[in-house]
């Protein structure tokens, strides 16, 4: 008799319904630039259905992708917690980090390495540094990571470079409105980043007057809230961004074709082979990040006036909350 109660305790057991696994949706950033080709390549195949990172990561993950100008905007999403995970470049990330005390920011991986360059008009009399004072250069966004890197070496050629003016004219203007203002001639130069190098040079006669080609790019990065609710989704993703940034490496041709399709689809225009042929060597991908170079930018970015309340960057490397 003893028996009976444990026996309808099991059936009871065996005709409970199986618990649905959880759902879980991780929203990514990515700009529609080469020098972001992984979050191209995933914003793209996710759009195909036939996602990189949703097959990686399982049914129960939706991945939706969010597409940003520059860095600080895609930064103010993650601080916001609007985004989970973003591809970003470093002066951003360092900001981020550093305005949150290493509270809310990670770097998971490195991206991307080069792939941009500080552009001139193709009959400008810009031949020296001296040249460009008073002229005008746009840059993606304030802080962005070619801001930073224009502002630095203007400074470093002896100008006097504030937020609205100066000895040069550092313009912030998005990507996109960079091209016709260069065409029309109402700027001087722009640095900036491939694909917009080359559509520069080959659609409006501009001439690379200066090219960072070992300079870091791109890096993956995470919120802490990310990785301390659930750091093993981070982990698969992580590890399907280093798979992904080998694919690239090793399948030049099919890469190009797949990032080009992403960026022609994300521009709602036709993206040029030429113009991504002519760019992709340019551009370096690697999973690595060396905190190296990132207290390089510190100081660079401290030089004109950026990440004055810096602190150690032992935690943006650490992978844990």
């Amino acid at each position: 008799m003893k028996l009976i109660p444990l026996l309808l305790a099991a059936l009871v057991v065996a005709a409970s319904p199986v618990r649905a696994a959880e759902k879980v949706t991780l929203r990514v950033g990515y700009f529609p630039n080469l020098t972001h080709a992984q979050g191209m390549v995933g914003s793209h195949t996710t759009r195909e259905k036939h996602g990189w990172f949703e097959q990686r990561l399982g049914p129960d993950v939706t991945v939706q992708w969010f597409a940003f100008n520059a860095g600080p905007s895609a930064m103010e999403a993650l601080l916001a917690g609007s985004i989970d995970l973003t591809y970003v470049g470093p002066n951003p990330a360092l900001n981020a980090y550093i305005r949150s005390q290493g509270e809310e920011i990670r770097v998971l991986a490195g991206a991307a390495e080069g792939g941009a360059a500080l552009v001139v008009q193709g009959d400008s009399p810009l031949k020296a540094p001296a040249d460009f004072k008073g002229k005008k250069l746009a840059t993606p966004q304030l802080g962005n990571t070619q801001d930073v890197a224009a502002r630095a070496w203007l400074a470093k050629q002896g100008f006097k470079i504030t937020q609205t003016g100066g000895d040069v004219f550092v313009v912030p203007t998005a990507n996109a409105d960079q091209l016709p203002l260069f065409q029309t001639k109402r700027l001087d130069a722009v640095w900036t980043v491939e694909p917009w190098v080359s559509r520069l040079e080959l659609e409006a006669n501009g001439k690379i007057f200066l090219e960072q080609k070992d300079a870091v790019a791109t890096v993956l990065v995470s919120s802490v809230k990310l990785l301390k609710t659930r750091p093993e989704l981070v982990k698969q993703f992580t590890a399907a961004h280093v798979e992904l940034t080998a694919w690239l490496n090793t399948h030049g041709d099919e890469a190009r074709e797949l990032v080009r399709a992403g960026l022609s689809a994300e521009t709602k225009r036709e993206a040029s082979k030429v113009i991504i042929t002519n760019a992709w060597p340019r551009l370096k991908f690697t999973d690595k990040a060396d905190p190296a170079a990132f207290a390089k930018l510190v100081a660079e970015a401290q030089s004109v006036g950026f990440l004055r309340d810096a602190i150690p960057l032992d935690r943006l490397f650490s992978g844990k909350p």
